[in-house]
């Protein structure tokens, strides 16, 4: 089986436990937690820029299938200080950038303990999709999940003891079908999410998309970067120590690429210039014991704890 992340920007957090094999591209760093039944979250895309102290994580869930409600923690660095609905193209055009169609098809169209229980930090509809951001401990936000009907995966508390270490927020969205199908949301239509979190530096995380997988499955993803600067990534894609990870791109973004970006809803931010980093995930899931730590200033400093290495 495997699975495919596309994450834009310097990634926070957000990786999905899926469950059966995933159609089409899948969404970065959330973790998957259903009831049961035959609905299926298709993750088509995540963005996380940096910018200004700002990091704008972009991720679309799009719904297959029908029956009960289910959801995903999705690990974040911080505490949002805006959720919206995201724009309508960024992810597509991100993904076109790396990824270009022939002309005809494109033609065509700080350590935190465990608590009692997690606290609610917010609460937002957006669709039909609801979203919760928390505080809490692994053992906490999983006891959340558990109370409002989630199972969990063998594997979830150490999981979300690893990130819960270094940040305890993270984001529940639950995809409520009946709400979906009162609004009138055919099958693989997308809800695109834009949150807005104010952060020293962001990370990847990316061993979270490991959460209920076999060892020998394979995670084959796709990580976008935008940065103020040209990053340090904790591992290097294409080193040793990084050797899952492929170089796709380390380059000044386009003209074009930004005007694009810049041009669709809650993208006004977008400056003038960025760094574009691409790579992909490339990897079993037994080696993937690691995150992606990310220097955005431009003084070339990773952090081995923001990378899960110490």
């Amino acid at each position: 089986m495997t699975r495919r992340l596309m994450a834009f920007g310097v990634v926070t957090g957000s990786a999905l436990l899926a469950l059966g094999v995933v159609a089409g591209p899948a969404m970065a760093c959330a973790g998957l937690v259903t009831p049961g039944g035959n609905v299926r979250l298709v993750r088509t895309g995540t963005l996380a820029a940096y910018h200004d102290g700002l990091e704008h994580y972009i991720t679309s869930f799009r719904f297959e299938g029908g029956g009960a409600e289910f959801g995903s923690i999705v690990p974040l660095p911080g505490i949002p200080s805006n959720i919206a609905r995201g724009g309508d193209w960024t992810l597509q055009r991100l993904d076109r950038e790396v990824n270009p169609q022939p002309l005809a098809a494109a033609s065509a169209g700080g350590a935190q303990p465990a608590a009692a229980s997690a606290e609610v930090i917010e609460q937002k509809r957006i669709d039909a999709l609801d979203i919760t951001v928390l505080k809490g401990g692994g053992a906490s936000v999983g006891e959340w999940a558990r109370e409002h009907g989630f199972q969990l995966t063998p594997d979830a508390p150490e999981v979300l003891d690893f990130y819960a270490a270094r940040s305890p927020i993270f984001m529940a969205a639950r995809f409520d079908a009946q709400a979906a199908r009162d609004r009138g949301q055919e099958q693989g239509d997308g809800t695109p999410i834009h949150l807005t979190i104010p952060v020293s530096n962001p990370w990847v995380p990316l061993r979270i998309l490991t959460l209920g997988d076999s060892s020998d499955t394979r995670i084959d993803a796709d990580v976008y970067m935008l940065t103020d600067h040209k990053p340090a990534l904790l591992p290097q894609p294409g080193t040793p120590l990084g050797l899952g990870l492929i170089p796709l791109r380390d380059e000044q973004a386009s003209d074009q690429l930004l005007s694009d970006l810049r041009n669709d809803k809650g993208m006004e931010w977008v400056p003038q210039t960025m760094w574009f980093t691409a790579f992909r995930v490339a990897e079993e899931a037994g080696r993937l014991r690691y995150d992606l730590a990310v220097d955005a200033s431009g003084r070339g400093r990773p952090s081995l704890v923001a990378a899960g290495l110490r």
